[in-house]
């Protein structure tokens, strides 16, 4: 009989710690799955942060570190530089690299440096209480704004894919998501591409992905996914928004 579906060898053996209906696990698994397939694991080294995945060396099958909260950038920084012949990727909340470690990130993609960010926007603080983020959405109550998100008072939600594509230095920066089984396919296959530029020394390289908080979000796994498809994605479109490509095309008078 043939095998069609297996674990992957890029995950460890063990139950997460993640709320029901929460999507981190589902983008472990394809995390794991790219470092197999493009056979990098056995030299790959993530940096865990403080937020919802906070115990994800735990889950993944590779080195690990832990960083302060928002400094897994300069962490990986350090390691690239120090052993450029590692994979270097780092897998961070939307509190944790768009708030605290809002400055790490804009200068570790302005230098340039060739790790892989996998960036988790679920639109919430989710380990602490459910308190608002900077990608909250305008009008979405969380514990600390049970009126709902005022954007007069507060300001809009961040878009850290859109800012990062905007540095002049070049860049693979893309947005993905986790509502729909189609979603998922075209998330990994983009997640992949990341690492690939990274395994080919190419450049810095951003993958958003947004994901649910049923929890937090006080909704059923069914019902989060349809309200990141109506309220998240008319804000955060998907696609891939940088290329080095484009740089390069750019340097030759490309248009």
């Amino acid at each position: 009989m043939k095998k069609i579906f297996a674990a992957t060898q890029g995950l460890t053996d063990r139950p997460t710690h993640y709320c029901p209906g929460c999507t981190h696990g589902v983008i472990h698994r394809m995390v794991g799955e790219c470092l197999e397939e493009l056979g990098i694991r056995e030299r790959t080294v993530g940096i865990a942060p403080v937020g919802c995945a906070v115990l994800a060396y735990e889950y993944f099958n590779c080195d690990m570190f832990e960083a302060s909260h928002g400094r897994a950038p300069a962490v990986a920084t350090g390691a690239k530089r120090s052993r450029p012949d590692l994979i270097l990727f780092t897998y961070q909340g939307d509190g944790d690299l768009a708030s605290i470690g809002m400055g790490e990130i804009i200068h570790a993609a302005n230098r340039g440096e060739k790790i892989t960010v996998i960036f988790v926007n679920n639109a919430v603080y989710g380990m602490t209480g459910g308190q608002m983020a900077p990608t909250t959405m305008p009008g979405q109550y969380t514990t600390t704004s049970p009126y709902g998100r005022d954007t007069a008072e507060v300001g809009y939600p961040v878009r850290m894919t859109e800012i990062l594509a905007e540095l002049t230095t070049p860049a693979f920066v893309a947005r993905v998501s986790t509502h729909t089984t189609k979603e998922i396919i075209r998330a990994k296959s983009i997640i992949k591409q990341a690492f690939r530029y990274q395994k080919d020394n190419t450049c810095f390289t951003f993958v958003e992905v947004l994901s649910t908080c049923p929890t937090n979000w006080g909704l059923s796994p069914r019902e989060s996914e349809k309200w990141l498809e109506q309220e998240m994605l008319p804000y955060y479109s998907l696609g891939i928004k940088k290329r080095p490509e484009d740089f390069e095309e750019k340097q030759h008078g490309g248009h």
